[in-house]
């Protein structure tokens, strides 16, 4: 019987799907447009698609990255909320913290948005535990079932319990909760202790809210999916790894950055495996680009991310997301200036070109009008409507008074300056010098602006995998089974007993949790880590911690780790001044269960001479060259199906593949590495560079 793996990665525009043959290590990609109505007909859709005659008995296991939760919370639709915490902290969410988006300078227009739940269903109980978990004033169970009451009186049912110093004994906690189910059954309850057992009392409610809020929408999109599959599957968590749909509809919160997350991942292995350790990822969508910073085949993690406004100090990879997709929105701004993004078109109506109504011009609709992208999409599947698109952008031109492909050009130029300063931010601000990383540009619209992302970021090179539209899916096939376990625990002098039996006691949810998903003991891997700061500072730093028996060998050990990170990140360090104590705060372990990746295929050695283009066709590539006529190419058209191991082609030209494009403008080639990669590299000026204009 044959084994077939698939990842379905759904996104904004288009559900791309992979399978992997575990027999033959054949690889399958496919795509199909999103529903976003009900995201799982996209889902089943792509899996029928991908099967192309077998049957669902022939698959061995699914993998799923989902937007649903993300969706929820970007276009702001929590459920009603009700939030319970400790008696005299009922403002916590309105206090939140100080800091301002986008610095001082717009903080004075800056309101504070609506709290995810109003004040009106924010209910306390009596009951207080001290920073080490002792009990000040019991927990008050007549008051817990009054609140509890109110809130079935009142058809809230999604409730986030969060109560003070809970990190440190989740006793108060476990007892609401007890309460909840006894006199509330129907309502869905996260508390604290459960969702993120860290200290920080805001951001630790704000996370349990979200996983409440999001809670009931992923366990009917989870339970769809498994009556209409009849089979079980895993879903991709933010943190890099996977978890059992069954595990996951219990802490959904894990599956905010479900798909970027993959996708960083399927190309931190492509990168690797092509000799490149150490890459910016680039993932451009319908409706946003994801770029993360892979150092030595590891993606970085973070656990100060958000989600639109909401915090959410979960472990994540660390992504920053811009709205700069193929389907964002040019518009013109009150003073008279072009503008793009972050509102996308989406998937319906979708861009001017889709003919399902769109109106608005469209990344999409610009590359189209200047040749850049081919009529259709998917390789014919989608037919676009280039005369529309050329109608919507001489609209939005003569509104400018601007020429079309300036406009159309401008329109290109916005978007991919958007993209870099997504990329400073995860490189420059992070310490990282841009230059030193080449990028990996994946996703359907990732490949599109490469050439112009080189010349503004100065990196050395960009890599463009084979089915660049399908990473994500594929990434969803190389991620182990993953669960994160935190514990706070603030000292200056850490006891090593103390700290074992913390370790021990993580590593032992550790293990429940990878038993359940079906891994033995002897393929259980647990990672630990630790967040240490100096004494005075308000954040920390994380570390990883070494395995074995915890001696001084070891503290000394995190403690020389914690310096040089600090130093590497800051600038600075205290590592011979006895002055500046170090603080141990959070100890972690995360529970690995491994997975066999697949394989990625070597390109057989060329036979000699170079593959032929396909054809040709007008492109506008840039006003500047001397040596074509008003901007516009006669330009080859290459199909990447075709080209070999070492083929190497010169721009002006276009690249054309199943799911996505690649034009290389004048002054830049694309050679075709060992494993197919199209790796891009500016090579000479514009103004030098040979080529037939028109």
């Amino acid at each position: 019987m044959r084994s077939v793996r698939i990842g379905v990665d759904t996104g904004g525009t288009f559900t791309d799907v992979v399978a992997v043959d575990e027999q033959t290590g054949e690889i399958t990609t496919t795509k199909t447009p999103s529903t976003p109505a009900n995201p799982a007909d996209g889902f089943m859709n792509g899996v029928h698609k991908v099967l192309s005659g077998l049957s669902l008995s022939d698959v061995g296991g699914i993998v799923h990255g989902t937007t649903v939760a993300t969706n929820q919370l970007l276009e702001d639709r929590p459920v009603d909320l009700g939030f319970v915490t400790t008696e005299g902290f009922e403002f916590i969410l309105e206090i939140a913290r100080q800091s301002v988006p986008d610095g001082y300078g717009n903080s004075y227009f800056w309101v504070k948005p609506p709290r995810i739940v109003p004040v009106h269903r924010v209910k306390t109980v009596g009951g207080r535990l001290d920073h080490l978990g002792e009990e000040v004033r019991p927990f008050d169970e007549e008051e817990a079932a009054e609140v509890a009451r109110w809130y079935r009186d009142q058809g809230v049912t999604a409730i986030g319990v969060c109560f003070l110093h809970s990190y440190a004994n989740p006793a108060h906690e476990r007892r609401m909760r007890a309460v909840l189910e006894r006199e509330h059954p129907g309502a869905v309850v996260s508390i604290s202790s459960d969702v993120l057992r860290e200290y920080r009392e805001y951001e630790r409610s704000v996370t349990t809210l979200v996983d409440a809020a999001v809670k009931p929408t992923m366990r009917r999109y989870i339970a769809n999916l498994s009556s209409r599959l009849g089979m079980p599957f895993s879903v991709m968590k933010s943190n890099g790894g996977v978890l059992s749909a069954s595990e996951v509809v219990h802490q959904p919160i894990t599956t905010v950055l479900s798909g970027p997350a993959a996708g960083a991942l399927g190309a931190a292995l492509i990168a690797g495996t092509a000799g490149h350790p150490s890459v910016i990822t680039l993932d451009g969508g319908g409706t946003s680009t994801d770029v993360a910073v892979v150092v030595d085949g590891e993606p970085s993690l973070t656990t100060e991310g958000s989600i639109g406004r909401y915090p959410c100090k979960i472990p994540m990879i660390d992504i920053v997301t811009v709205g700069a997709g193929g389907g964002s929105i040019a518009w013109i701004s009150p003073e008279g200036t072009l503008k793009v993004g972050p509102k996308s078109a989406g998937a319906d109506p979708g861009p001017i070109c889709y003919g399902k109504g769109g109106t608005d011009v469209t990344v999409t609709d610009a590359h189209v009008f200047l040749g850049r992208v081919p009529p259709h999409l998917l390789g014919g599947e989608i037919p676009l409507d280039a005369g529309a698109a050329r109608a919507g952008v001489e609209a939005l031109a003569d509104k400018l008074g601007l020429s079309p492909e300036r406009t159309a050009v401008g329109i290109l130029e916005i978007s991919a300056f958007n993209q870099s300063n997504a990329i400073r931010q995860i490189t420059v601000k992070r310490g990282l010098d841009v230059r030193d990383f080449p990028m990996v540009a994946f996703g359907g619209s990732g490949p599109l602006l490469v050439c112009r992302l080189i010349d503004i970021l100065s990196v050395p090179a960009v890599v463009v995998p084979p089915n660049p539209g399908n990473v994500s899916a594929f990434g969803l096939l190389t991620v182990d089974v993953k669960n994160d376990y935190v514990r706070t625990h603030v000292t200056r002098d850490l006891s090593l007993e103390t700290a074992a039996g913390i370790l021990g006691d993580l590593e032992s949810q550790a293990a429940g949790a990878l038993d359940r998903e079906g891994f033995p003991g002897d393929r259980h891997v647990y990672a630990r880590s630790a967040d240490l700061r100096y004494y005075g500072q308000a954040y920390e730093v994380r570390v990883p911690a070494p395995a074995g028996p915890l001696d001084e060998a070891w503290r000394a050990e995190v403690l020389d780790r914690f310096h040089e990170a600090h130093q590497k990140l800051y600038g600075y360090g205290y590592r011979d001044d006895p002055r500046h104590a170090v603080e141990w705060v959070n100890l972690r372990v995360s529970g690995i269960g491994p997975i066999t990746r697949p394989a990625i295929p070597e390109l057989p050695p060329a036979e000699g001479g170079t593959t032929a283009a396909s054809g040709e066709r007008r492109v506008y590539f840039d006003e500047e060259s001397r040596l074509q006529e008003n901007g516009w190419w006669t330009a080859p058209v290459y199909r990447r199906g075709e080209l070999g191991r070492g083929d190497v082609v010169t721009g002006p030209a276009v690249i054309e593949e199943y799911g996505s494009t690649l034009p290389l403008h004048p002054g830049f080639t694309a050679e075709a590495d060992a494993h197919g990669n199209l790796v891009v590299r500016r090579t000479t000026d514009n103004a030098t560079t040979e080529g037939a204009g028109e």
